[in-house]
């Protein structure tokens, strides 16, 4: 199944990317190597993760304290966020139709 980000979504993709790396020499490749089989794992199997609110669903990153939350549409997956389990819960609301 084809998977999408919203744009928000890439930025908070990329922005954790950049942030791991300042931490840590290659951390932040390590942080996108698991995002990538997060979602390689939401494309496999896209109804095993809980449903946060209607048509959407959150998959817990492994070895990282962040979710990506994501809708299954007719032709695609859509990533809508890539939330740290630390931020304003539920901010990335206004980014979807209920």
């Amino acid at each position: 199944m084809k998977i999408d980000f919203l744009s928000e979504a890439k930025a908070e993709l990329d922005d954790a990317v950049d942030y791991y790396n300042l931490q840590d020499a290659g951390l932040g490749n390590t942080f996108k190597s698991i995002a990538k089989s997060t979602i390689k794992r939401i494309a496999t199997f896209p109804t095993a993760w809980s449903i946060v609110r209607p048509n959407i669903r959150s998959c817990i990153m492994h070895k990282f304290p962040y979710n990506v939350l994501y809708s299954i549409e007719e032709d695609r997956i859509l990533i809508i966020a890539i939330a740290h389990h630390h931020r304003y819960p539920n901010y990335w609301n206004n980014r979807v139709n209920s």
